[in-house]
C-alpha cells in the first residue's frame, strides 16, 4: 500500500493526467501484492471496468445534451422561465436557478450547464445591472444542480463503479436533493434581489407566457422520455438515453429547424471526445480499484474512520470534509473514480446504507466543484462573465452556504434521500 500510495501522490504533484495516476499506482500496487505476475491482470481489469452494457447509455446523453444545445434549447427555457417569472424582483437570477433545474434533466454535468446558460445568461444580467461577479457565481452555483437531478452521467459512472446500488435507484434518489439545492439557491437569490433591489422586468401576459410553454414543450419532453420510460419499466437505461437522441435530432431538424448537419457532425465529435475521457477514467480506475479491494485499504479506512469517532453524524461530517477537500483539486468525476472504492466499502462496513452514501458523495463532490482553489465551474463562469476569478468567489459566498447547508442536510437525514426511493419499490 505504501509503494502504490507513494507512485500516486508523486505522479499527482508532477501533474500527470489522472487516469495515468490511476493506472500506474494501481500497478505498482498488484506488484507489491504478487510481483510481476500480477501485471496481467490489469488489461483484464481495464477491459471489465469499460464493459457493463449501461455504460453505452453515456455517449447517448452526451449527444443528446449537446444537440440540445446546437437546436437552441436554453433559449427557449429561459423565454419560458423569463415569461412565468418577470414580474418578479431579481426575475434573471431565478430564472437562471429554474434554467438549471430544467436543464439539468437533459445534461448531467455541470460544465456542460454553466457554458450553455452562461453564455446566454450571463451578458443578459449584465446589460440589465447585475454586476459580472454576482452573474457568474450564481450561473456557476446552479449548474452543479445538473448531476444530481437524473438523467446523470455521474451516477452512471458510480453505479459502474460501486455496483451495490443500480443507476435507476440513484436516478430517484436524486431528485429530492437536486429540488431542496434549487430551492436553497431560490432563498438566497430573493433574499439578495430583495435587499440590494434588483431589477423588476415587465410583466408578461398570460398569452405570451402560454405561447413560450408551447415552443419550450418539444424540448421539455426529453427528460420525460427519459425517466417517464425508465421508471414505467417500459425501457431500460440505455434504451432510453438512446430514444432521447433520436427524439432531439427530429425535433432538432422538423420542429425548431435550428439544427443542421453541421452542428449533428460537431455534436457528433464532441460526443466522442467526452465519452473517450469519461470510458478511459472508467478504465483506469478500475486498476486502482481492484488494488485497493485486494489490498484491504478500505477496511483500514473504516478502521481509521472508527478511531476518530464511533458516532456516526460525526463519521459522515468528516467524510464531507475529506471530499470537499479532494474536490478543490480533482474535478468531479476524476474524484470519484479515484475516491468512491476506497470510501464507500468503508462507510458501508460502519453500517450506513450504500445509496445514502452514495448521493452523499455525488452531492458533496458537485458543491466542491464550486470550491476554491480550484472550483472548475465557477472558474468557467467567471472566464465568461470576463471578471476576476477572486472576486466570482467572494460572490458566490452565500450561494454556497446554502450548498453546504443541503450537504449537512442530506448527510445528517437518510430518511430524507431514501424516501422516494423506498417509495416506488
Amino acid at each position: 500500500m505504501t509503494v502504490a500510495l507513494a507512485v500516486f501522490v508523486a505522479l499527482l504533484f508532477l501533474g500527470a493526467p489522472i487516469a495515468l495516476v490511476m493506472v500506474l499506482s494501481g500497478a505498482a500496487g498488484a506488484m507489491t501484492l504478487g510481483g510481476l505476475d500480477y501485471l496481467s491482470i490489469i488489461a483484464d481489469r481495464m477491459f471489465s471496468g469499460v464493459s457493463p452494457y449501461v455504460l453505452m447509455s453515456i455517449p447517448y446523453f452526451i449527444f443528446t445534451a449537446e444537440l440540445m444545445n446546437h437546436a437552441g434549447l436554453t433559449e427557449r427555457l429561459i423565454a419560458f422561465n423569463n415569461a412565468l417569472l418577470g414580474r418578479v424582483r431579481g426575475a434573471l437570477s431565478h430564472v437562471n436557478i429554474t434554467v438549471s433545474v430544467f436543464f439539468a434533466g437533459l445534461t448531467g454535468a455541470a460544465i456542460t450547464d454553466t457554458v450553455a446558460v452562461g453564455k446566454i445568461l450571463i451578458p443578459a444580467m449584465k446589460k440589465q445591472g447585475y454586476t459580472a461577479e454576482y452573474s457568474a457565481a450564481i450561473t456557476a452555483c446552479s449548474s452543479i444542480i445538473g448531476p444530481i437531478i437524473p438523467p446523470s452521467i455521474v451516477m452512471v459512472v458510480y453505479a459502474t463503479l460501486l455496483r451495490d446500488v443500480s443507476v435507476l435507484d440513484l436516478f430517484v434518489a436524486g431528485v429530492l436533493p437536486g429540488l431542496l439545492m434549487a430551492g436553497a439557491l431560490l432563498a438566497v437569490s430573493f433574499y439578495l434581489a430583495w435587499r440590494r433591489r434588483y431589477p423588476i422586468h415587465g410583466k408578461t401576459d398570460a398569452r405570451t407566457a402560454f405561447r413560450a410553454f408551447l415552443i419550450s414543450l418539444p424540448a421539455l419532453f426529453v427528460p420525460v422520455i427519459i425517466l417517464g420510460g425508465i421508471l414505467s419499466g417500459a425501457t431500460t437505461i440505455t434504451e432510453a438515453s438512446a430514444f432521447a437522441a433520436v427524439y432531439t435530432v427530429a425535433i432538432g431538424f422538423l420542429v425548431y429547424r435550428s439544427l443542421t448537419f453541421a452542428k449533428l457532425l460537431q455534436s457528433l465529435v464532441t460526443t466522442v471526445r467526452f465519452s473517450g475521457v469519461v470510458f478511459f477514467l472508467l478504465a483506469a480506475s478500475t486498476v486502482l480499484g481492484w488494488f485497493v479491494t485486494r489490498s484491504g485499504i478500505a477496511r483500514d479506512a473504516a478502521a481509521y474512520i472508527t478511531l476518530v469517532s464511533e458516532e456516526a453524524w460525526v463519521q459522515i461530517l468528516l467524510v464531507d470534509l475529506l471530499l470537499l477537500a479532494l474536490g478543490t483539486v480533482l474535478d468531479v468525476l476524476p474524484a470519484l473514480v479515484v475516491v468512491a472504492p476506497v470510501l464507500v466499502p468503508a462507510m458501508v462496513t460502519l453500517g450506513f446504507d450504500p445509496l445514502h452514501i452514495a448521493m452523499v458523495m455525488i452531492v458533496t463532490l458537485n458543491v466542491a466543484n464550486i470550491t476554491p482553489p480550484v472550483g472548475m465551474t465557477l472558474m468557467t463562469a467567471a472566464q465568461i462573465a470576463k471578471v476576476p476569478y477572486e472576486r466570482a468567489i467572494v460572490a458566490s459566498l452565500p450561494f454556497y452556504v446554502a450548498m453546504i447547508f443541503v450537504v449537512v442536510f442530506i448527510s445528517l437525514m437518510p430518511e430524507f434521500v431514501l424516501w422516494l426511493p423506498n417509495l416506488i419499490k
